[in-house]
């Protein structure tokens, strides 16, 4: 029989990574916690039409990368490729506009068929963070402030860099368009296939274009601050005041676009060149559309998404855990009492490892290959005594503890 392995692009996550993967978690959950943003999650699974809606039929996501099935009822329903558009539908299905400004945080794994390499697998997972119902460009500044806050608590800031951009209001856009039609269309024949497939529909997908034929034409193309509206840019202007007056550093990005007609205003990215080819460390922007294209009334929105994987990668965060006591009973009558020990233990909150079976040095040298810093130990004469003896494992020094001074004294040393 072949060996069993994980599916193509995906991976197992063993304890050790698991560690560093929940303390990216718990470091982004305590950041937006800080902002006021509250957790919330959506179904893995949502009707197709929820992405296709959301992001376009003629978008990489939607045509090539989605995992699209038709269930046992006839329904077409779709992996989730991103969380936002999720979010959204949620804000409409639970009729949450009362609540304006909604912020929300979340994270969970997405679904994409795309050629897995390192920091990108097919089921990934993404932290991400949302404000639905504000207009003003506070929101855009907190929003990104709380990326830098996660970032910086991560130790990971100073290898980042800020990319930012605007992509104007829909009239600034809708100018810049034309622009674009006009100037890709006298170079049609040396666009790529899928880029005259965007000409019409999504100009400004080319923009976003990997192919080196186009992107030599999208370093001559018109730039959007070329066509901002005295209003877009005005919003420009308090967007990049507030990202100063909050100390965060950023660089003007004129090519950085985000290809979707919903999309408004601000785009950014926090990128970097420590892991290779794979630069995006997390990326959002403005989608004061997207409500509404979704059928709901209009309702403006920004946000952001970061992959745990990359960020794993990037930072190794260490995983905050209380260090693990070992319950180690000498002799069979000392084993019932051991056990009462390390109920009491756990139930005052101190990680215990309590092993099934073995005699006292097997149970010894589990405990040194677990890292417990020290060890409980429980044999006759301890019990006779109503006491323990406490060892610490490092320096092999040992002392007699009564029974009912065990957790205070534990509590001590775990600091």
């Amino acid at each position: 029989m072949a060996q069993l392995q994980p599916v193509r692009g995906t991976h197992d996550i063993l304890p050790d990574e698991y560690a560093r993967f929940r303390a990216v978690v718990e470091t982004a959950r305590h950041a937006a916690a800080l902002f006021g943003y509250r957790e919330m999650a959506t179904p893995i699974i949502e009707f197709t039409d929820v992405f296709a809606r959301s992001m376009g039929e003629t978008s990489d996501v939607v045509s090539k990368e989605m995992y699209s099935f038709t269930d046992k009822g006839g329904e077409e329903l779709t992996l989730r490729p991103e969380y936002t558009a999720g979010i959204c539908r949620a804000f409409i299905s639970n009729g949450l506009q009362q609540h304006v400004p909604f912020k929300a945080f979340a994270w969970g794994p997405m679904f994409r068929f795309e050629r897995p390499q390192k920091g990108r697998q097919r089921q990934f997972h993404q932290i991400d963070v949302e404000v639905i119902g504000a207009t003003e460009p506070e929101a855009d500044v907190e929003v990104i402030a709380v990326a830098a806050e996660v970032l910086r608590r991560l130790g990971i800031l100073d290898k980042c860099a800020l990319e930012l951009n605007t992509l104007g209001d829909p009239e600034s856009r809708a100018v810049y368009r034309t622009a674009l039609v006009k100037y890709f269309g006298d170079h049609v024949e040396k666009l790529s296939e899928d880029s005259r497939r965007r000409l019409e529909k999504n100009p400004l997908r080319i923009l976003d274009s990997k192919d080196e034929g186009d992107r030599k034409l999208v370093a001559n193309a018109p730039l959007i601050e070329e066509y901002l509206t005295p209003a877009a840019r005005d919003f420009f202007a308090a967007v990049k005041d507030g990202l100063g007056a909050n100390g965060i550093a950023f660089e003007v990005s004129p090519r950085l676009v985000r290809g979707l007609d919903y999309y408004t205003h601000t785009a950014f990215e926090f990128t970097t060149t420590a892991l290779g080819a794979q630069g995006t460390v997390l990326a959002g922007g403005r989608y004061d559309g997207l409500i509404e294209q979704l059928g709901g009334p209009s309702t403006p929105g920004i946000g952001w998404a970061g992959g745990i994987e990359r960020l794993v990668l990037l930072s190794n965060p260490l995983p905050m855990q209380r260090r693990m006591i070992a319950v180690i009973p000498i002799g069979a009558e000392a084993e019932a009492e051991a056990v009462k020990i390390a109920t009491e233990l756990r139930r005052n909150d101190i990680p215990v490892e309590l092993a099934y079976k073995g005699n006292a040095g097997k149970r010894f040298k589990r405990a040194d290959k677990l890292g417990c810093f020290a060890a409980v130990v429980i044999g006759s004469d301890e019990m006779a005594k109503n006491a323990v003896m406490l060892r610490d494992l490092a320096s092999g020094e040992q002392t007699e503890v009564p029974r009912d001074m065990l957790v205070a004294q534990l509590v001590r040393l775990q600091g």
